[in-house]
C-alpha cells in the first residue's frame, strides 16, 4: 500500500486544502521527505548549540563536517529567519533543573524555522550516569522537552533525544546520521541510549552491510520484504526467511535482491537446528539476525481460543527465543553481530482484543531488555522497532473510519510506510551501531496512543 492511497493527504498538500484543514483545525499531513540513494543527510544547514559544559558538539561538527551539511552557530543567527534543515542543541552538560531555561533560549526563536521534514535533536547524559542527583533531574526533564517540543513541529518535521554515556561520544556517529537523515522521516518523539562500544566505521557510509550476512524472516511481503531489501541496498546478502506455504513470493524476493530464499516455519521442532546448520553450511556464520515474522488472532480475552492464544505466542515470542538460543550456543552470531527485533506499540500501550498479541510483543521488549548484557559480552547487540500503524495489506483491509484514525492517531498525522520500519532496522543492524545496544525505538510518527 503507497502511502498516494491517502486522500486526507492529497487534499490537504493542495491549497483550498490547505486553507480547510486550517479553517476547522484538522490534523496537519505533510508528505515525508524519505531516503533516495546519493541523497545527502540534510538538504540545508544545521544550526547547533549548547550550554558551556557540552561534550558531543565536537563530534556533532565532525560528521555534519564529513556529510558537508553547512553549520550555523546560533549566536550568529540571532534574528535571523531563513529555514533550517536541523536544529541541534548538547544540553549535556545541564547540571541543575535551574539551568534547563538553556533548552528554551535557544529552541524558542528556532522552533518555527525547522523546515519541512527537519529535524530537532537534544543530546544529553543517561541519568543513570549522572554525577549526582540533580544532574539526574535535569537530565531526565530532557525527555518530557523534546516530546513535547516534537508534537509542536510541523510540516513533517521531527525530534528526538539521544542520552550518550560518558566516553562514547565517538560512538554517537551512526545514531547521529540515521536521525538527521531522511532514513528516520517516521520517527518522532523518541528516546535513544548509546554507550561506549568497539565498532568499525564502515568503508562507504550507503553501503555499510558490504560482506555481511542478514537473515530476515518474515520476508515474503509487507515489512519483510522491505526489510530484506533495504539490507540488500545497503551491501547485506539477505537469506529470506518465510513459511513453505509462501515460497513463491519468497523467491521472487530473494531473486529481486540478489539474495538466498530459505523456506522453514520458524516454530517446527527443528526449525532451530534447520536454519542454524544452513547458516553454518553455507556463510560460516550470520552478522544480522531480523526477527519480524509475527502474526495476529484477535478477539477479547473471554472469546480467545486457546489455539489462537498459543499460535501467535508462539510465533512471534517463542520461535524468536528458540532461534536466538540455537544460534548463540553454536557461536553462530560473534563480534559485531545484530539481532534486530520487531515489537510494537500493542505491546507497549496495548489493544483491545489482542492480549495475545500484546502480550507477545511486551514479551520481545523482554527479549531485548535480558539479552542485551549478554551480548555486549561478545561485543554484539539486539535492539527492537516498535511500529505504530504503517501502511500495509493488514491496515488497507480495515473499516474507513478504523483506518483514517489510525492514520491521523499521531503527531505526523499518516501512516508510516514499510520502509520506514526497514530503514530503523538497517540502523540498528550497521556494523557502526555497536553502542546501541538494548533499545526499543517506536516507528510511530509519534503515536498518541500509549505517548
Amino acid at each position: 500500500m503507497s502511502q498516494a492511497a491517502d486522500r486526507y493527504q492529497r487534499l490537504s498538500s493542495t491549497a483550498p486544502g490547505r486553507f480547510l484543514v486550517g479553517r476547522l483545525g484538522l490534523p496537519e499531513s505533510t508528505p515525508l521527505r524519505r531516503y533516495e540513494p546519493g541523497q545527502p543527510l540534510l538538504d540545508g544547514p544545521a544550526l547547533v548549540g549548547g550550554v558551556p559544559e557540552h561534550r558531543l558538539l565536537t563530534t556533532v561538527e565532525r560528521v555534519l563536517q564529513d556529510a558537508n551539511v553547512t553549520t550555523l552557530a546560533a549566536a550568529a543567527e540571532d534574528g535571523a529567519s531563513t529555514p533550517i534543515a536541523a536544529a541541534i542543541f548538547d544540553a549535556s552538560g545541564i547540571t541543575t533543573s535551574e539551568d534547563l531555561h538553556a533548552l528554551r533560549d535557544f529552541f524558542s526563536p528556532l522552533i518555527s524555522r525547522i523546515a519541512p521534514s527537519g529535524r530537532l535533536l537534544v543530546l544529553g547524559t543517561p541519568p543513570e550516569h549522572a554525577a549526582d542527583r540533580r544532574h539526574a533531574v535535569a537530565q531526565r526533564a530532557l525527555e518530557g522537552f523534546v516530546r513535547s517540543a516534537a508534537k509542536e513541529l510541523r510540516h513533517g518535521a521531527t525530534g528526538q533525544l539521544v542520552y550518550v554515556a560518558p566516553g562514547a561520544e565517538e560512538d554517537l556517529e551512526s545514531t547521529l546520521r540515521f536521525l538527521l537523515s531522511s532514513k528516520s522521516a517516521y520517527v518522532s518523539g523518541q528516546v535513544v541510549r548509546i554507550s561506549s562500544a568497539d565498532w568499525t566505521a564502515p568503508a562507504d557510509w550507503d553501503k555499510p552491510q558490504a560482506g555481511r550476512i542478514a537473515v530476515v524472516t518474515g520476508a515474503s511481503r509487507g515489512i519483510g520484504a522491505a526489510i530484506a531489501e533495504t539490507l540488500a541496498r545497503d551491501g547485506a546478502h539477505v537469506v529470506a526467511v518465510d513459511i513453505p506455504a509462501a515460497g513463491e513470493a519468497l523467491a521472487t524476493v530473494a531473486n529481486a535482491i540478489g539474495g538466498s530464499a530459505l523456506a522453514l516455519d520458524i516454530t517446527a521442532a527443528d526449525a532451530p537446528a534447520a536454519l542454524a546448520a544452513y547458516l553454518q553450511e553455507r556463510h560460516g556464520g550470520v552478522d544480522v539476525v531480523v526477527h519480524n515474522a509475527g502474526i495476529t488472532r484477535d478477539r477479547t480475552l473471554a472469546r480467545m481460543k486457546p489455539e489462537r492464544w498459543d499460535a501467535v505466542l508462539d510465533v512471534n515470542l517463542s520461535a524468536q527465543e528458540r532461534l536466538n538460543d540455537a544460534l548463540l550456543l553454536g557461536d553462530l552470531i560473534g563480534e559485531g553481530g545484530r539481532i534486530v527485533t520487531v515489537s510494537s506499540i500493542g505491546g507497549i500501550a496495548g489493544n483491545r482484543g489482542q492480549t495475545n498479541y500484546g502480550a507477545s510483543k511486551a514479551g520481545v521488549i523482554g527479549i531485548v531488555e535480558t539479552l542485551a548484557p549478554e551480548l555486549a559480552q561478545r561485543g554484539a547487540t539486539i535492539n527492537a522497532v516498535a511500529p505504530g500503524f504503517i501502511e500495509t495489506q493488514m491496515t488497507a483491509a480495515m473499516p474507513l473510519f478504523v483506518r483514517e484514525a489510525g492514520r491521523r492517531m499521531s503527531s505526523l498525522a499518516q501512516g508510516g510506510l514499510p520502509i520506514d520500519v526497514a530503514e530503523a532496522i538497517a540502523w540498528f543492524a550497521s556494523p557502526a551501531s555497536g553502542g546501541v545496544n538494548g533499545n526499543v525505538v517506536r516507528v510511530c510518527g509519534q503515536s498518541l496512543i500509549g505517548a
